[in-house]
């Protein structure tokens, strides 16, 4: 098996890990079970746990941007910023997987730096993308936007959106959460 496959099938299994026992127990011996690897073969692709924990983050991201840049390009602001936003929101099983994840690890990230350097990124990279829709709005038409405003307002949602989602998943189910952000949107280019 190649090696990129095999070391992200392991951060699938610090995923299941952290899912079910907390991000305290996935430890290189528990992760090494549930990936069905020696504690040897482990350290073979991740040589510490730190370093398995920052590819485990890291994975959420990377699958997010995959998602991203496979979505169909369209004219439409509107419609292109409700598709990327949803590849960030806990609309599906593999989804909230990620965002509880990625949760478990910005606690942890508190008081670890390189977590820490990993949830800046993330931070950063929503901003950007938010940034980035924001434009499109005010390119598309709607002119009187203050971008900087309207962008920080945008990220502020979605943050608040994947927290409930997470948090209070049988009250900010999927279609509240597509809702929620659809009315955003919509507002943007009132």
């Amino acid at each position: 098996m190649e090696e990129s496959v095999r070391r992200r099938d392991v951060a699938e299994a610090v995923w299941r890990v952290v899912r079910r026992d907390g991000l305290e127990g996935a430890s290189v011996r528990a992760v090494a079970g549930e990936a069905g690897l020696s504690m040897g073969s482990l350290r073979h692709y991740f040589p510490s746990q730190s370093e398995l924990h920052a590819f485990a983050m890291r994975l959420v991201t990377d699958r997010i941007r995959a998602r991203v840049e496979a979505l169909p390009a369209t004219p439409d602001p509107r419609r292109w910023a409700i598709g990327v936003l949803e590849q960030m929101l806990p609309l599906d099983a593999d989804r909230m997987a990620e965002s509880e994840v990625w949760f478990a690890f910005s606690a942890r990230a508190l008081v670890d730096p390189e977590l820490g350097a990993l949830r800046d990124e993330g931070w950063d990279l929503l901003r950007e993308v938010c940034d980035n829709l924001v434009r499109r709005f005010a390119d598309a038409g709607a002119p009187d936007l203050d971008l900087d405003v309207e962008a920080a307002r945008l990220h502020a949602l979605v943050d608040g959106l994947l927290v409930h989602g997470v948090l209070r998943p049988a009250r900010a189910d999927p279609s509240t959460l597509r809702q929620v952000l659809a009315g955003h949107l919509d507002a943007l280019v009132r």
